[in-house]
C-alpha cells in the first residue's frame, strides 16, 4: 500500500459524495479520495424497477474505469460504492477486480451483526432509508453476510422517510433531517439502527436526538464512516 492510497468513490446520487468524502477525511485522512458520479443510474433504476443486464454492464464499466491508471502507475487501491440499492451489481464488480471493493452498507452491517450476536431470533436491525427500493437488496445483503459467518440472520426493520430525498434535493436539509428523525422514532425497539443511505448520514444528530427524547438508546451507525473504516482495513491488509 502506498502512503497516500488512491481511492475512488462511485455514486449514483449527487447528495452522496459529500458525506462520503467527509467520512474519508475523518477515518482515513492519508488517502486520496476521488469521486465518480452517474446520477442517471438511480433515475434509471427507479424507472425500471430492477437492475437490468445493461445496468450490470454499466457498473462493470465504472469499476474498470475507476481501477485503471491514467499514467501507468497511479492505480486505484480501493473502490467504495455509495449507492445502496445496487448491491448485486457491486458484487459483480468485486468479482471482476483484484483490488478491494466495498458496498455502501457492509461495514455498518458487519458491526450490526456483531451487536446482534447471541440475540434471540438473531436480533433486529432498524434501517433508515429514503428509497424503499433499497429494502430488498439490503435484506439480501445482510442475510448473505450472516450466513457467511454462521450467524442467525437478524430481522431487518425498515424505516422509510418518505419525501426526505426530494426535500434534500430541493435544498431543505433541515426538513430532510426532521423527516428522517420522525421515521426512526416510529420504529419499534431494535438492537441497532443503520442509517442506510450515504445521503442520509447528515441526519445522524437529529436521529440520535429523537431517540434520546423518547428514552431510547439504540446505537446509530452511519454507513459512510463504517464503509470508509472497512475499506481502510482491507486496503491496508492487501
Amino acid at each position: 500500500m502506498s502512503p497516500s492510497p488512491r481511492i475512488i468513490l462511485i455514486s449514483a446520487l449527487a447528495q452522496s459524495p459529500e458525506p462520503a468524502m467527509a467520512a474519508m477525511a475523518e477515518i482515513w485522512p492519508e488517502a486520496r479520495g476521488y469521486n465518480l458520479l452517474d446520477e442517471s443510474l438511480s433515475a434509471d433504476y427507479a424507472a425500471l424497477g430492477a437492475i437490468t443486464p445493461e445496468i450490470f454492464g454499466r457498473f462493470l464499466a465504472l469499476g474498470r474505469y475507476a481501477a485503471a491508471a491514467s499514467d501507468g502507475t497511479s492505480r486505484a487501491e480501493g473502490i467504495l460504492f455509495t449507492c445502496s440499492a445496487f448491491r448485486p451489481a457491486i458484487e459483480r464488480v468485486k468479482a471482476d477486480l483484484a483490488i478491494p471493493v466495498v458496498t455502501p452498507n457492509e461495514g455498518a452491517f458487519d458491526e450490526a451483526l456483531r451487536l446482534c450476536a447471541g440475540r434471540l431470533g438473531g436480533g433486529k436491525v432498524g434501517v433508515l432509508l429514503t428509497f424503499a427500493g433499497s429494502v430488498a437488496p439490503l435484506t439480501g445483503e445482510i442475510a448473505a453476510m450472516a450466513e457467511a459467518i454462521g450467524q442467525p440472520c437478524p430481522e431487518l426493520v425498515p424505516a422509510v422517510a418518505t419525501g426526505a430525498l426530494e426535500v434534500l434535493q430541493a435544498g431543505d436539509g433541515a426538513r430532510h433531517d426532521a423527516l428522517a428523525a420522525a421515521a426512526v422514532a416510529a420504529l419499534p425497539p431494535v438492537d441497532v439502527i443503520v442509517i442506510g443511505q450515504f445521503s442520509m448520514a447528515r441526519a445522524a444528530g437529529a436521529v440520535r436526538a429523537a431517540l434520546a427524547a423518547a428514552g431510547r438508546h439504540e446505537p446509530v451507525l452511519t454507513t459512510p464512516h463504517m464503509a470508509a473504516a472497512k475499506l481502510r482495513r482491507l486496503v491496508e491488509a492487501a
